[in-house]
């Protein structure tokens, strides 16, 4: 027991060290900087080296704004969960078959992008319609940073185009929704067994295909918040396991936003503050484009966004998430 408590330890001091050293690191650049600039301007003092002062004055001068910056950005407050594993969650909105086709076509994007970045994606519960696309799907994805790069997928995602099944060549405007989840850990989350109640039941395959013979598939009900939970594995061992997780998770998810909501009044004009009724891009396929409506960020490359190149899409949303807290902390 004394061995676990010294490894859980060693593990918690780890994750703070690497968590702190971006900081200093920063810090001691800028310091090397500063100590540099002093000694370029007194060197400006000493006839034999004004002539070397005089050319690395400029240069040091010109680093200044940029490591400033760096700092600044490496001070903000971190959200302790972005450096977590995080679930994943689609669902069609309004469109019908193509909007469930179109959730199909994100979780394919979202797989590519798991995949650019090393990060393991793991399907936990997937329905399908009988034209290919998706009911439902909940995804986990492990790997460095996934929270921090995924979170601000969360929202209504807006797709035109002309669904295969239109003859007239009409263009069809249907939507589904994201839903990306930090990770919970067991400190983050007690459940009371009282507050829940698990019930096993026959699991199916796509589309009622494929159906398991034993009743394998476990439902948990979590009672206070009405969350249901299912996982349809084929070992019932296993989907205890999983349910657990995803409503450890969900629930993980529901306090964070509720903390959130206290914290900041104007939480829902923020960029990545997981209100998921917020229509936040439009997918336009004759078009070729895809519009961030948050940060009125348009690229006409389409194709390799569906293919999962993602970067420039999060990087950009990153950027103006980490510009207001900069604005916010000077005001």
């Amino acid at each position: 027991m004394a061995e676990g408590a010294a490894g859980e330890d060693i593990a918690a001091l780890a994750k703070e060290y690497s968590d702190l050293k971006p900081v200093v690191d920063q810090i001691t650049a800028y310091q090397k900087l500063m100590a540099d600039l002093e000694e370029a301007e007194l060197m400006m003092d000493d006839p034999d080296m004004r002539e070397l002062a005089e050319e690395e004055l400029p240069e040091l001068k010109a680093r200044l704004p940029e490591a400033e910056h760096a700092l600044q950005l490496a001070l903000l407050p971190r959200d302790a969960a972005d450096s977590r594993p995080a679930m994943i969650e689609i669902r069609p909105g309004t469109g019908g078959d193509e909007a469930a086709l179109f959730a199909g076509d994100l979780l394919r994007m979202y797989q590519r992008y798991a995949e650019a970045q090393g990060w393991k994606f793991e399907i936990i519960e997937e329905q399908q319609t009988e034209l290919g696309g998706i009911k439902e799907v909940v995804g986990h994805i492990k790997g460095e940073n996934v929270f921090a790069r995924l979170k601000y997928e969360s929202g209504v995602h807006r797709v035109q185009r002309v669904p295969e099944t239109e003859s007239g060549g009409r263009i069809h405007t249907s939507a589904a929704t994201v839903a990306v989840l930090p990770e919970a850990e067991d400190v983050d989350i007690q459940i009371d067994a009282n507050d829940i109640r698990i019930d096993t039941m026959r699991s199916s395959g796509a589309g009622g295909q494929h159906v398991n013979t034993t009743d394998s598939a476990v439902r948990i009900t979590h009672i206070p918040s009405g969350i249901v939970v299912t996982s349809s594995e084929k070992s019932q061992h296993r989907n205890r396991e999983i349910a657990m997780q995803v409503l450890k998770t969900r629930l993980y998810d529901l306090e964070r936003q509720r903390i959130d909501s206290q914290r900041s009044a104007d939480r829902k004009s923020q960029v990545g503050s997981g209100d998921r009724s917020e229509r936040i891009r439009t997918y336009n396929f004759p078009q070729g484009r895809m519009t961030d409506h948050r940060i009125n960020l348009t690229l006409y490359k389409l194709d390799a966004v569906m293919n999962g190149d993602l970067d420039e899409i999060i990087d950009a949303l990153t950027a103006d998430d980490q510009a207001r807290m900069l604005a916010e902390m000077e005001g």
